[in-house]
């Protein structure tokens, strides 16, 4: 019987040895192999077999808990709450141990105010202090508010404990000692009319658009056109340039955009109309905004031009602001009231999903601001901040993608609840 037959018949096995009789490149297969016990080869196939699946699958329920804490809240959990979210996701159910980690009191001081605070200011700065702005989208997340009213509720969140100086429209100070108190702003903020606080008439708020915080910001100085060009990016994840559409009417652009800069009207034509088309008919929903400041930025206030007040200098309910450099192009569009037009609803722009039951024209800043918060470019562009502020990155490739547009279809069902794209990210990166 030759020698492959009687291992087969005997089980045991030949390898291949080196020859020590011979050249040390020959190969001999007269060597015995020892059996290899069942248990071995299990532990051989179950090894590989780990090495080879996502390390999704491989990261223990601790430890994805603790990472879907860390990054929602910026701390560790402690042992009881890392239990409890460990057997969610054991469970199936890793979105409840995200709203599990959201209980502590860091997702709102630290991860919120971190999401909201570069939306503040024109630098785009994280390290600025508690505002009525900051205050008010932390306060919408608590409460599971629909979160495009944002844009244009009659709403602001305050501080709800005793010691503290009460809102003021000329200072920050009642934010800024709310968040030296130290105390968990998720107990520490109750939600007012914003025109009990600032003085505007109810139509004429706006959400954060007309916060202090933000006419600080963007209504200062200028034409208002900030105020809508940092909404667009803030709010809608799109500066000027990515929405630009030189083949819209120009009828709408002011006065102060030359039409032939440095001599050349091509310029205009192929380059600065192209944002104004869309955005001057739409920042004339600010015309009767202003923010006013006697040397000092700090304590100025917002103001607002309500019915019968005329300005001086344009002899209408118009700021002033909005004749600035008039001589640049004399026949230019000439603001007369707040009423604006979304041009970008046709055109390369339809692309931003804009609401179908909207008439896509208004007046003032809170049916702006309704128009551009119903859009799709709105849901997307939050979902995709939350992402990537809890998953430490980018959507990478398709099936990040798919998930992204997986959780705004959620966002949207759960009828615009920011927490619910916070818990649905988490749960998509927590082994990641």
């Amino acid at each position: 019987m030759d020698a492959r037959r009687q291992s087969c018949l005997t089980g045991k096995q030949s390898i291949p040895t080196r020859d020590q009789g011979n050249s040390p490149d020959r190969i001999s297969l007269h060597a015995p192999l020892l059996p290899v016990s069942p248990a071995r080869l299990l532990a051989t196939v179950l090894m590989a077999t780990l090495l080879s699946v996502p390390t999704l699958l491989t990261a223990g329920e601790r430890e994805q808990a603790f990472r879907m804490h860390s990054r929602l809240t910026g701390v560790p959990p402690t042992e009881s709450v890392l239990q409890q979210m460990a057997a969610e996701i054991a469970s199936g159910n890793p979105v409840a141990a995200a709203y599990i980690a959201m209980d502590d009191p860091a997702f709102y001081n630290v991860t919120i105010k971190s999401l909201a605070a570069p939306w503040t200011n024109e630098a785009m700065s994280p390290f600025v202090p508690l505002n009525d702005y900051t205050a008010t989208v932390i306060g919408l997340v608590r409460d599971d508010a629909d979160f495009r009213t944002v844009l244009y509720d009659n709403v602001l969140y305050e501080g709800d404990i005793g010691g503290l100086p009460p809102y003021s429209t000329g200072n920050n100070a009642h934010y800024e000692a709310l968040e030296n108190a130290g105390v968990p702003l998720a107990d520490s903020l109750r939600r007012v009319s914003q025109s009990s606080r600032n003085g505007l008439p109810s139509q004429a708020t706006a959400g954060v658009m007309t916060s202090r915080a933000a006419a600080r910001a963007f209504f200062i100085d200028g034409t208002n056109r900030a105020m809508f060009r940092f909404t667009l990016m803030n709010h809608l994840c799109n500066d000027l340039e990515q929405v630009a559409d030189v083949t819209l009417p120009v009828d709408r652009i002011r006065q102060d955009v030359s039409r032939s800069p440095g001599g050349d009207s091509r310029v205009f034509l192929n380059n600065c109309a192209g944002c104004h088309t869309g955005m001057d008919p739409m920042a004339q929903a600010f015309a009767y905004y202003d923010y006013e400041y006697d040397n000092n930025a700090d304590l100025g206030e917002l103001v607002y031009n309500t019915i019968g007040m005329t300005d001086p200098e344009t002899g209408t309910r118009v700021q002033s602001k909005y004749l600035i450099n008039a001589t640049n192009f004399e026949h230019g569009y000439i603001t007369r009231d707040d009423q604006w037009d979304n041009y970008w609803r046709t055109g390369d722009n339809r692309r931003l999903g804009w609401d179908d039951t909207l008439p896509g024209s208004g007046e003032g800043a809170r049916s702006l601001g309704r128009e551009l918060a119903h859009s799709d470019a709105f849901a997307q562009c939050k979902v995709r901040q939350v992402f990537e502020q809890v998953c430490l990155r980018e959507p990478g490739d398709a099936d990040d993608r798919n998930r992204l547009e997986a959780i705004v279809s959620r966002f949207r069902s759960s009828g615009y609840q920011l927490k619910r794209a916070y818990a649905e990210s988490a749960a998509w990166c927590m082994g990641q």
